[in-house]
């Protein structure tokens, strides 16, 4: 498997992937191919890594910078994080995951943050942190992992392309 950066050519499969994979995602309002291309039109998707497996784009996760009490930080949310359906469970998003924290680290980003599943995301170093909140959402479920040692304290906003409204 190839874990490399997004190309224009990739575009078309990532969106169809990440509606793809969220299709019946119970804690999904099935928006994350929309959140991506907004952030990517807007110039705020940071990263975006793809996995490929025999020429098949089987993977992908995106990375988008977050505001901290209202101001621009080094910090970065990670989401959303995709694979074809047909293959999670192989290990291909822990790849997607690990590969992308490293880059954030030699970019020397400040740290990361993720909304998601407490017990997926721990084993990646993300754990709550008690002064780093996201307005509205239980405590366990939005993660952090510092890159550096200060931690900043405050309220996490992520782009406003992470407020899409659902498409029915």
């Amino acid at each position: 498997m190839l874990i490399r950066d997004e190309t224009e050519a990739d575009i078309p499969a990532i969106h169809a992937l990440l509606a793809n994979a969220f299709a019946t995602a119970p804690h999904s309002q099935q928006t994350e191919h929309l959140i991506v291309d907004a952030l990517r039109d807007k110039g705020r998707l940071s990263l975006s890594l793809v996995a490929i497996e025999d020429d098949e784009l089987v993977g992908c996760v995106a990375f988008s910078p977050v505001k901290i009490d209202g101001q621009e930080s080094d910090w970065f949310g990670l989401g959303p994080v995709a694979v074809n359906p047909d293959r999670q469970g192989l290990g291909i998003g822990s790849e997607l995951i690990q590969a992308g924290i490293a880059r954030l680290r030699i970019n020397d980003a400040a740290g990361c943050v993720v909304l998601g599943e407490p017990d997926y995301y721990s084993r990646f170093g993300f754990a709550p942190l008690p002064d780093l909140k996201l307005e509205g959402v239980p405590d366990q479920y939005f993660m952090a992992r510092p890159l550096i040692d200060t931690i900043p304290a405050g309220n996490v906003d992520y782009d406003p392309a992470f407020y899409i409204a659902p498409q029915h």
